[in-house]
């Protein structure tokens, strides 16, 4: 029986490490910085009927090749039309190979069928982790348009080792995360009229 081995888990290893070693200056191949988890989190309205909140299930289910959690409230809010353990949202974590399968999807066929698109914003948040929100989820070739009677959002989270910001880029940047390009603004220096 052969191990299976996703193709970017095998781009990882075989060129994103040593590149990382190299540039970083690594003394160990454990220092490098890698991906332990991805989130999706979706949100489902308070007016959401069972049959809504099924279909949302099912959708984010076939985007991650995992069956996703709900998310009930914990308090009621009368303000949200909130009431307690009412579903909210839909959440799904993934790990390991599913993880590296969901990651390739994203990179190498979601992301470039977005109309206009010229990368993803290169911020990440603080600890080496970075957050990305669509807008909608018929990006991805699981989700059939002629099926979802609402369209809906994805937040998603991938979770890296990293210590900084930078080591985190570089590594999602390595990997093939198409980052936006900053443009340096080299204006010239305004001159006061007298």
């Amino acid at each position: 029986m052969s191990s299976y081995t996703p193709v970017l888990k095998k781009l990882y290893l075989e060129q994103v490490v040593p590149e990382l070693v190299k540039s970083r200056g690594y003394k160990n191949k454990h220092q490098v910085p890698k991906i332990t988890k991805i989130n999706l989190n979706t949100g489902i309205d308070a007016d959401a009927d069972k049959n809504q909140i099924a279909d949302i299930q099912r959708d984010l289910a076939q985007i991650a090749g995992q069956k996703p959690v709900l998310a009930k409230s914990r308090k009621a809010i009368s303000n949200f039309k909130l009431r307690e353990g009412q579903v909210v949202g839909c959440h799904v974590t993934l790990r390991g190979n599913s993880m590296w399968e969901f990651l390739y999807r994203l990179l190498a066929v979601a992301l470039p069928t977005i109309r206009d698109f010229r990368g993803v914003p290169p911020k990440l948040d603080g600890q080496g982790n970075y957050n990305l929100g669509i807008t909608d989820f018929s990006i991805f070739p699981e989700i059939t348009v002629e099926n979802v009677k609402k369209s809906m959002g994805l937040d998603l989270t991938i979770v890296t080792t990293a210590d900084t910001d930078e080591e985190g880029r570089e590594l999602l940047k390595l990997l093939g995360m198409p980052f936006r390009r900053v443009e340096q603004s080299t204006a010239a220096p305004k001159t006061t009229a007298a």
